[in-house]
């Protein structure tokens, strides 16, 4: 086997191990919400002025699929929403007290999963990381161009 095609398969391994290691946790603690109900509350609450168009091309959703999201958030009292006062068109959302107390039980479980790994970091030195960040950076620039020549292709049909 070539080594793309081990690194691709070993993130895939190391995702799929993460997720089967955390799920059993984060369906106990956060019972009730979906995966992307949390991970949108996540966004909204470390991103000032969060709205649809933001929330969509943050996890590749469409906007009508962030609407319903988002609804779902607000009739379970997790977000609100609000509007500037110079801007009355566009609509921001915001952290209720309940969603601060999901956002936090969720930022909580992440804290034990990264300290339970903290072992095997500690063991990458300066240049490892770096040489590990440069390729994650440079693979993520290239999916996202390949995601936009996608887009492009479909909108040309």
């Amino acid at each position: 086997m070539n080594k793309e095609k081990r690194v691709i398969l070993g993130f895939r391994d190391l995702y799929n191990k993460m997720v089967s290691l955390n799920k059993s946790k984060m369906e106990v603690a956060l019972k009730g919400y979906t995966p992307s109900e949390v991970h949108c509350i996540e966004y909204i609450e470390q991103h000032v002025d969060s709205n649809v168009t933001k929330l969509a091309e943050y996890f590749y959703m469409t906007r009508g699929a962030i609407s319903k999201l988002t609804k779902k958030l607000i009739e379970k009292n997790l977000i609100e929403s609000y509007q500037k006062p110079d801007n009355k068109k566009e609509i921001y959302f915001r952290l209720t007290e309940q969603g601060k107390v999901i956002y936090t039980i969720h930022e909580d479980l992440h804290k034990e999963f990264q300290e339970r790994d903290q072992s095997v970091f500690e063991q990458i030195t300066e240049e490892q990381f770096d040489s590990m960040l440069n390729f994650v950076d440079n693979y993520n620039r290239h999916l996202d161009e390949e995601i936009k020549k996608l887009d492009r292709d479909l909108k040309l049909e």
